[in-house]
């Protein structure tokens, strides 16, 4: 007979030691993040109701040339910063625009893309405000300002600096459309596109390069259309175009950092869902075969594409949002009533043996613990993505959409969770059937073709939150606790970086 030796056990050990690489991963990814903006200064100002944020790099004296950045559809200011800390740290003075309806913007932009003159109009004037403003600035040469821009941004900027000669130079990274464009102008056009993005933006810019002098094209080799804003060829494009004898671009400084804070969350869930809630034995109830879990979820996720094109949420004032937000609303209504009225086999439930009793848990713990969890992870997913990536506080229509969104991804994972009867791997399956529903109802036309460019983020937040929920099933939580804590886990960004339209 084998006697295990007095002191922690595997388990607890394996927890001990996620608890610690949590702390070092918060700590590496704080410090990188602080570090980021070492000789840098940043001012934020709001103009005319535009949100403005000045970078500069300090000990530089004179004047120096102005950059206004524009960022692209559902970005914000904060996704455009590693452009605007690689032209400050060339001697120039970065400023960056949320346009409406983005980042700090509480404003909505008309159309959201969908009405050109409107949109544009919108744009137009704000990039406007943001010129009017550089302009004034004690340590900026009025005759050398530039103009960088994003996809819509990249539209944007190249419009403008049509319109206005007095524009030294331009850049267009990854530039949607070009038709209304005079031949020859903007003149000092630089284009930049990724080499894996799709066809239609690589057509777009070798044609826009022909149709003009003093125009470079640089074809970004294995990058799409967000990762070509970090990588160092495209920085290294932009620092000769705007010119000056800085620093050495560092285009990952910020994102890296922030991956860490992204891994060190992820891996604190665990000793902290452990430390409130325990580990006990899980109770399972009966469950249909896994072959009928999947096609019913395949069903309601094709019908929940169907229908969410149709719902009422599309006309939430959310771009794209709208329309995920209505998909798994429907998805979820219809998991749910599938796990209510399908048979459910006897011989496939896993009950906890009588000799085996499950305790049960104070309902005062249980509602801490949600509490303490949801919060988490709350922060989990904003915090990283708001200090290294993009905009993720609520402004604006932002705070009541936030609730909204909050509800229907509610509803979608705990039909998912009733449907799958709380097996991990069935229930990721039934996630990762919703990503690619979700991807063809944008092929198809059923959805904004702009979900295409969401789903990569929305399947690895569906990814991260299965994950949380299998910990939380470890740790003998309430049914219901994973789809709360998941809720909280996607509808964040989706409420918070999409724009408001």
């Amino acid at each position: 007979m084998s006697v295990r030796p007095l002191g922690a056990t595997p388990a607890a050990r394996r927890v001990a030691v996620l608890a610690v690489l949590a702390v070092l991963a918060l700590a590496f990814g704080g410090y990188g993040l602080a570090r980021a903006d070492a000789g840098l200064s940043t001012r934020r100002a709001t103009v005319d109701g535009v949100p403005l944020t000045e970078v500069r790099a300090t000990g530089v004296a004179g004047r120096r040339p102005g950059v206004v950045i524009a960022h692209g559809f559902a970005g914000s200011a904060r996704l455009m910063r590693p452009i605007a800390d690689t032209v400050a740290r060339q001697g120039a003075v970065a400023l960056l625009v949320d346009v409406a309806g983005h980042g700090a913007n509480p404003a909505r932009l008309p159309g959201a893309g969908r009405d050109a003159a409107d949109s544009r109009a919108t744009l137009e004037r704000d990039l406007s405000v943001a010129v009017a403003y550089l302009r004034t600035r004690p340590d900026v040469d009025p005759a050398r300002i530039v103009l960088i821009g994003h996809s819509m941004g990249a539209g944007a900027v190249t419009r403008y600096a049509a319109g206005h000669p007095d524009i030294a130079r331009t850049v267009a990274i990854s530039l949607p459309d070009s038709d209304d464009l005079p031949d020859g102008r903007p003149d000092g056009l630089l284009l930049i596109v990724g080499g894996a993005e799709f066809p239609a933006f690589r057509d777009t810019a070798e044609a826009t390069s022909r149709r003009g002098v003093g125009r470079r094209l640089v074809v970004v080799p294995g990058v799409e259309h967000i990762s070509v804003l970090f990588a160092g060829r495209t920085h290294d494009e932009v620092a000769a175009w705007v010119g000056g004898d800085g620093e050495p671009p560092r285009p990952l400084a910020r994102l890296a950092p922030a991956g860490l804070l992204l891994l060190g969350f992820g891996l604190g869930f665990v000793p902290l869902a452990t430390l409130l809630l325990g580990r006990r034995p899980r109770q399972s109830w009966p469950a249909a075969p896994t072959p009928a879990v999947l096609a019913v979820a395949a069903s309601a996720a094709g019908l929940g594409a169907l229908a969410g094109a149709l719902a009422p949420t599309t006309r939430l004032p959310l771009a794209v949002g709208g329309h995920v937000t209505g998909f798994l609303l429907v998805t979820g209504v219809l998991l749910a009533a599938a796990a209510r009225w399908w048979p459910l086999p006897a011989a496939t439930s896993t009950p906890v043996p009588a000799t085996a009793p499950v305790a049960r848990r104070a309902p005062a713990r249980s509602a801490l613990a949600a509490v303490l969890l949801t919060g988490y992870a709350v922060t989990s997913v904003a915090v990283p993505i708001h200090l290294g990536f993009t905009s993720a506080l609520p402004v604006g229509d932002r705070w009541w959409l936030l609730p909204v969104v909050a509800a229907a991804c509610l509803v979608f994972l705990t039909g998912a969770e009733l449907a799958t009867a709380g097996r991990s791997w069935r229930y990721a399956a039934v996630g990762g059937i919703a990503v690619l529903a979700l991807t063809a109802s944008a092929v198809v036309g059923l959805a904004p073709g702009f979900v295409l460019l969401v789903v990569p983020l929305f399947a690895v937040l569906v990814g991260w939150q299965a994950a949380w929920a299998a910990v939380l099933r470890r740790a003998g939580a309430p049914r219901w606790l994973p789809a709360l804590v998941g809720a909280a886990l996607l509808a964040w960004p989706i409420a918070t970086t999409l724009p408001l339209s």
